[in-house]
């Protein structure tokens, strides 16, 4: 058996592993390349031949870093199943519907306004790419084991960090290999907590913030105290916010100050058609989250939910106070960058950010205090107070990933490292082999790992 890394090692981005076994190829996750420019033009390179040879595709689940590259695959003639969830085939299909929509629309926005080497710009895929690919969905359920040949069947259990989102656990010959994709918090917002898993004789694990652990301040007070802050200002907050998880997780936060009367008589807007899509999806699957029927009342009282492009203009040239989320959470692309245009040399404006901002991103270039951001061909003055929560993070700390870890009966044979920036991998493995004593690795990119032969 063999495991190559075409992404996600010594990068949180593009998340792509091969599995060679028993004459089968099998990828666990197929994402983009995403934030720095050296990661993003691997999106465009020739698909390697491994991948023209693939059987099948297992997700983890929906986000882009970890599905975006499934259409790259089927316009390329992939003709395999893509295995998932329910809802993360429902997430995807938004995901890659909005992916192949912004990337249409910066390709003619780039033409149109000569800011761009190529000649002409073209996406990495259109819609009927995305939509192509949404055919090869199969979708399972939880916790039930299920047959891909006579040698290997697998399951999925709930890994806690967005709807939809598991653990892929492989039984080949008896022997266990598992895939954590990203793992949720022990005590998420929404979302029922991920499950623990006793046995594994492989094991590939997230590192994303494997260096650190998370602060324990409420979120709900550090929200409500850069409200108040902007409001007094006479400001407008604009929330750079990721539509599937984010997205719900604030609204539900800001449901509750408004059942508390603690929040300023300002409107708030949801707007993001790959958000509010997504929200809907929440709301349909009640059986795998916290929220009950009172809790979503409330929450669809406390936002507008903004799809059209005419109201969504509206609201970005209405410099009335408000507060705004609208993605893309890691300000690369979608709605925000208009908020942005208008507000970002306004002093009185603030942006908030509330979630992981990988290397070479807008967020990220806004965090490290950064006097201008380039979008849309131009540099921008950035006059606006940037605030930032760590609260809200969807992946599991250094302690509770050892937690999980802990809960395993015995020491995998080999764990593999991967989904992190290298130093936060390598204090991770650090940190495993002091505290467990577990052999372990740091995956490379590229690189092939040769695991026991008897499999």
């Amino acid at each position: 058996m063999k495991l190559t890394f075409f992404g996600g090692a010594g990068t949180v981005t593009g998340s792509k592993i091969l599995l060679e076994v028993n004459y089968k190829k099998i990828m666990i996750d197929c994402g983009l390349f995403q934030g720095l420019k050296e990661l993003r033009i691997k999106n465009w390179e020739n698909i390697p031949e491994d991948f023209k040879e693939l059987d099948l595709v297992i997700l983890t689940h929906a986000h882009l870093d970890h599905t975006g590259y499934l259409p790259i695959l089927v316009k390329n003639g992939y003709s395999g199943k893509i295995y998932c969830t329910k809802p993360t085939k429902d997430l995807t299909e938004i995901i890659l519907l909005d992916s192949a929509k912004i990337q249409e629309e910066d390709a003619r926005r780039a033409n149109e306004h000569h800011y761009t080497k190529h000649n002409p710009a073209k996406p990495l895929y259109e819609i009927d790419d995305a939509k192509l690919t949404i055919t090869h969905f199969e979708t399972f359920d939880l916790d039930t084991w299920n047959v891909i040949d006579d040698q290997i069947k697998f399951k999925f259990v709930n890994s806690g960090h967005i709807l939809g989102s598991a653990f892929v656990v492989l039984d080949v010959n008896g022997k266990v290999i598992v895939f954590s994709g990203d793992i949720g918090r022990k005590e998420p917002l929404i979302l029922h907590p991920f499950e623990y898993i006793e046995k594994a004789d492989y094991l590939v694990v997230e590192s994303t913030y494997g260096n650190r652990n998370h602060t324990r301040f409420s979120v709900n007070e550090l929200l409500l105290k850069y409200i108040n802050h902007t409001f007094n200002k006479g400001g407008i907050l604009v929330i750079p916010t990721f539509s599937v998880e984010r997205a719900q997780e604030i609204i539900y936060l800001l449901s509750l100050l408004k059942r508390d009367h603690k929040l300023p008589d300002i409107p708030i807007f949801l707007d993001s058609p790959m958000g509010v899509n997504a929200t809907e999806v929440y709301f349909k699957y009640t059986d795998r989250h916290k929220l009950s029927d009172a809790d979503i009342k409330s929450m669809l009282s406390t936002v507008h939910l903004i799809t059209e492009m005419n109201a969504s203009k509206m609201i970005v040239n209405n410099k009335d106070p408000k507060i705004v989320l609208a993605g893309s959470g890691m300000i690369t692309g979608g709605r925000v960058l208009h908020y942005l245009d208008k507000l970002i040399s306004d002093q009185k404006n603030s942006v908030l950010i509330v979630g992981y901002q990988a290397e070479g991103t807008r967020g990220k270039a806004l965090l490290a205090g950064d006097d201008e951001i380039k979008f849309f061909g131009e540099y921008h003055k950035v006059k606006a107070e940037i605030f930032k929560i760590n609260e809200f993070s969807g992946h599991a700390d250094q302690s509770e990933l050892l937690d999980w870890l802990k809960h395993f009966k015995e020491p995998p044979a080999l764990t593999l490292i991967n989904h992190g920036e290298p130093h936060q991998s390598q204090a991770f493995k650090t940190k495993i082999k002091t505290v467990l004593n577990w052999n372990c690795t740091v995956a490379k990119l590229n690189n092939a790992y040769y695991l026991d032969g008897d499999l």
